[in-house]
């Protein structure tokens, strides 16, 4: 009888559900886009009750289009926006203020307190983060410092917080589990690296109540039923943070291996191995626990890659369709020297300048929109390589070759440029969806579908490899222009009167 595996993908921009066989092939999906709040510039909000009611359509879209029912599916695997957070009633499971976004920039002073009070080396020994609004921790404070009553509710017991993978299955399983995931954990900057749990001082300072936060399980623990929201007891079999997860369905299993997103956001993500090693600009954090071992990572993330392409179709509507910039931006054989730097909500890895903002520089007389749209997709590589040149500069770390995924590794031209700017090869696999289907794969081996990772590393296959062809000296001569721009960008609002 044929085993059946649902994947639940709740992303930033939409949310997902997959079906696949055990062959992998995909045989059911559903998704729906989410609604983007923004209340002030620089804050991005989402509302957990629309997360979690679309969630739930269109995991049923998935087994409507596969033809299958719930008694048909072996386990349940979930990857997640990993950094939003929310604070919401645990008698009633009312939220009691919006999801803030992981790119939301509306807690950095939050943090900028912290720091200021001295805790901000003790933030990254304990947990391997850079301090920065990015993370959990700072969006817990800032919902209880500014919902009046919320911190005595939390001192009582009354309330609950999480990340999107507790809220979700909190809720689909009726309430009976309130857990996340090792993957997740650390990227909350309250999880200690080291003994994965989370880290008491730290909450101490951060004045935010243990009882408050879920018990952390290892990525492949049996982490719950959705009998309460399917009628069967589907297992859920896995649980991973969605870039934990990319790396994962890249089958980068060993120590060394990495891979690019292009996502809403861009993430670098490479296994390290069993210690977590620290390199200035990137982060640390826990790839996984899997058969009882903790594979830990590097990590860089970019705050907009994907989410460029879509300012410039909703906002700028230079273009029809994300997938229309390949086009567009293969009319011209260069930008002329224009240079978009996406820095709508910040800097990220490597630099970490909140107070930055986008800007596009280098526009003459004979700039068009063909030169801006090739400039938007070239800052995807620039940025890229940013992280990947922190990663190699101490010699720790060597890249030999990149595995992309994402939605935008389709654009051939993003691949050819990638390939050339960083003077590798990038590899691109069949499946660019690793991220759920690294959690689905992860879920059916830890519920017996599948019977090693062995066997889950011959499921992955190439669709094309990229050779660079461009020489060094012109690579090196495009990213000095880049890193040029980038730099003045740096601080732009640190000082601007706010309205």
């Amino acid at each position: 009888m044929t085993k059946y595996i649902l994947g639940i993908d709740s992303g930033t921009t939409s949310v997902r559900s997959f079906v696949i066989d055990e062959a992998g092939a995909v045989v059911g999906f559903g998704q729906q886009e989410l609604t983007q709040h923004y209340p002030r510039p620089g804050w991005i909000e989402h509302d957990p009750k629309q997360i979690l009611a679309a969630q739930l359509e269109v995991m049923r879209a998935a087994l409507r289009s596969a033809e299958v029912t719930p008694a048909d599916i072996a386990a349940a695997g979930i990857t997640n926006q990993r950094e939003t957070a929310l604070v919401w009633e645990k008698s009633t499971g009312e939220p009691i203020y919006n999801a803030i976004v992981w790119a939301s920039r509306q807690t950095t002073e939050v943090v900028e307190k912290w720091v200021a009070d001295g805790i901000g080396d003790l933030i990254e020994e304990r947990t391997g983060l850079i301090p920065d609004a990015y993370y959990s921790a700072s969006k817990i404070r800032w919902i209880l410092d500014h919902v009046a009553g919320a911190q005595g509710r939390a001192e009582r017991g009354e309330l609950l917080a999480g990340t999107i993978d507790t809220w979700l299955m909190w809720n689909m399983t009726g309430r009976e589990s309130f857990v996340t995931d090792v993957s997740n954990g650390s990227r909350t900057m309250m999880m200690n690296l080291k003994t994965l749990d989370w880290d008491d001082e730290l909450l101490a300072h951060y004045g935010i109540p243990r009882s408050m936060l879920a018990t952390i399980l290892p990525s492949d623990a049996h982490l719950g039923d959705l009998e309460a929201s399917f009628g069967a007891p589907i297992p859920i079999g896995s649980d991973l943070g969605d870039q934990q997860a990319g790396l994962f369905g890249q089958a980068a299993f060993e120590p060394g291996q990495c891979k690019m997103t292009y996502g809403t956001a861009g993430v670098l993500n490479i296994n390290c191995g069993t210690e977590p090693q620290r390199i200035a600009g990137l982060t640390p954090s826990v790839g996984w626990t899997v058969q009882g071992t903790t594979a830990y990572e590097i990590e860089g993330v970019l705050f907009a890659q994907g989410k460029t392409m879509q300012w410039l179709r909703d906002d700028l509507q230079l273009i029809h369709a994300a997938p229309d910039s390949e086009w567009y931006a293969g009319q011209v054989q260069s930008t002329d020297g224009v240079y978009l730097v996406p820095a709508f909500t910040g800097l990220s890895a490597p630099t970490w300048d909140p107070y930055a903002r986008a800007a596009i520089i280098g526009i003459s007389n004979a700039t068009t929109r063909l030169h801006i749209i090739r400039a938007a997709v070239e800052s995807m590589v620039y940025q890229t390589r940013d992280m990947v040149e922190a990663a190699t500069s101490g010699g720790q770390v060597a890249i030999p070759e990149l595995r992309v995924d994402g939605g935008a590794v389709k654009n051939n031209l993003l691949c050819q440029l990638q390939a050339d700017i960083l003077g590798i090869p990038v590899i691109r696999p069949k499946n660019h969806e690793a991220t759920i289907f690294g959690a689905m794969l992860l879920a059916g081996l830890s519920t017996g579908v599948y019977g090693s990772l062995e066997e889950l590393s011959g499921m992955w296959a190439v669709e094309r490899v990229f050779e660079p062809s461009m020489s060094r000296d012109e690579a090196d001569g495009l990213y000095a222009g880049w890193v040029a721009a980038r730099e003045l960008t740096k601080g732009w609002t640190k000082n601007l009167p706010q309205r």
